[in-house]
Formats: C-alpha cells, sequence, structure tokens
C-alpha cells in the first residue's frame, strides 16, 4: 500500500519535502526497483526510487517490523543505487546526492525522537565536511519530540502509526487528506484491494509469528503462505513449484515472487516470470 501511494508524484514529493524540510520542483517514481548486478551477489528491492530535476536520487523504505542490522541494511542499498549512477568515464563529481530513508513504524534507534538522520563526519574536527553527497535518515512514527520536527511531519507520521479506524480521521494536515484519498482510491480498485488484503494479513501474522518463532523465520514462513495463497486462486499448484517455494530462504526474493504473483493472468505466466 505504501509504494502504491507513493508511485503519485505529489505524494511522493509532499513525503520527501516533510521529511527531509525541503522543496522539491517535482520528482519522477520508480516503485519496487529490482537492482541486481550479478547472480552471485545479493540484490536488492528498493520500495520506492526517486529522482527529481536536479538528478538527487531518494530511496524509501517501508519498516513495519524492526529489522537487524537496519543501519548496515541502508549502507547496502545506498551502494547498490550508486552503481548504477556513474556511467564509464564519467567523473566522480557527476555522482548525485543520495538519499535513503526508512519510514519505521518503531523506534530504531530508542531515542524517542520522531527523525535519525546521517550523515559523514569528522571526528577530529567539525570544521571539516567530506562533502560526499550521502544521507541516511530513520523516521520513527513513535517519537516524542515534536518540537524539533516539523508538525506537518508529525502529522504524517502519526497518521501512519495509527491503526485502520484511527486513519480515518481528520488530522488537520492537507498533506494527510490528500494520502487518505490516495489510500481510499488504491481500495477500490480491485487489483489493488486484493493486494492491500494480503498485504495486511501479512503483516499481521508476522507481528504474531514474529513473537513466536523469531522475527525472520516468522516473516519468511508468513510471506510464503501468503504468496501460496495467491497462487491458489489460479488452482492446484505443482508439486514441484510447491517444492521451490518451500526451498527458498531469500525473503526478499519471495516478496519479488509476491508481486509477480498479483500482477499475472496464470499459473504458467508467474512460473516463466520467477
Amino acid at each position: 500500500m505504501f509504494a502504491a501511494v507513493m508511485s503519485d508524484e505529489e505524494n511522493c514529493k509532499g513525503f520527501l519535502e516533510r521529511a527531509l524540510s525541503i522543496k522539491i520542483a517535482h520528482v519522477e517514481i520508480s516503485t519496487e526497483k529490482s537492482i541486481v548486478y550479478h547472480p552471485e551477489y545479493k540484490g536488492v528491492r528498493l520500495d520506492v526510487y526517486a529522482k527529481d530535476g536536479n538528478n538527487t536520487r531518494y530511496n524509501v523504505e517501508m519498516q513495519v517490523l524492526k529489522q537487524p542490522a537496519l543501519g548496515r541494511r541502508s549502507r547496502y542499498y545506498q551502494s547498490q543505487m550508486d552503481m548504477e549512477l556513474l556511467a564509464k568515464g564519467c567523473e566522480y563529481e557527476e555522482l548525485p546526492d543520495s538519499y535513503v530513508i526508512f519510514l519505521c513504524d518503531f523506534d530504531p534507534f530508542g531515542e524517542r525522537k520522531y527523525r535519525y538522520t546521517f550523515r559523514t563526519a569528522c571526528e577530529e574536527t567539525k570544521k571539516v565536511s567530506l562533502k560526499d553527497g550521502r544521507c541516511i535518515m530513520f523516521l520513527n512514527t513513535c517519537g516524542e519530540d515534536e518540537e524539533d520536527v516539523p508538525k506537518e511531519l508529525v502529522s504524517f507520521l502519526r497518521f501512519v502509526h495509527a491503526d485502520l479506524k484511527e486513519s480515518q480521521k481528520d488530522f488537520q494536515d492537507d498533506y494527510v487528506r490528500q494520502v487518505q484519498k490516495s489510500v481510499t482510491h488504491i481500495k477500490g480498485s480491485r487489483e489493488m484491494e486484493e493486494r492491500f488484503m494480503l498485504l495486511e494479513l501479512l503483516m499481521q501474522d508476522e507481528r504474531r509469528e514474529g513473537r513466536k518463532e523469531g522475527m525472520q523465520q516468522g516473516q519468511l514462513k508468513m510471506a510464503k503462505k501468503m504468496l501460496q495463497m495467491t497462487l491458489e486462486k489460479f488452482g492446484q499448484l505443482p508439486d514441484t513449484l510447491l517444492k521451490t517455494l518451500q526451498e527458498q530462504q531469500d525473503i526478499e526474493v519471495v516478496e519479488t515472487w509476491m508481486q509477480t504473483a498479483l500482477t499475472v493472468q496464470s499459473l504458467d505466466e508467474f512460473i516463466s516470470k520467477m
């Protein structure tokens, strides 16, 4: 649902402006962008990938549950983004600024901040700046330092944290109203409604299974279950396919398969795109 809402240029631009406290003329957006440079190395799937008129790049990731090594994950995502931003023969100064933003429905660092911003700094003196153009930010829907961040950002983060019933109230913010309208429109689409319901079930089960079995295994198990449920609308699944699904241990691969399953028209088409 988050990727679907942010696929709208105005929604994405409004979010970035609130998160980063900057003005952006316009953005071009890719949702669920996959970056795989070599089959032997780990690829990434970016929830929302955007660029603005200055060629600045933005990656936004929605995190419902706390994942291990979020800092290292953000480092890897940013490095993968850089791989396609500098063509052979170009100068390093042409490498554009980039932001990786994790929107977390939990406090990733336990300091009760709505926003945690990281840039490269010199340990020996504050007078020196590396100027590498990188920024990594974590937004926390459970923050408490309202006086340190724009009220527009706080309204949006409270909206994200709200449950289904509470999220429909008036947050007294024009941007939140705009996002609420987008959510209503997306839910009205039959294909997107199916996707929304499946992901809602997945998130609910992730919370339960995460407590019982450990976060990663619980997520992987429920992702496979949701994928199987989605594919069964095409009929009984072949044993070979079921075996492939059960043997896959990379949750990002399973999530990519889920997105494919929600767009194909037949089981054969899904298998051909795996």
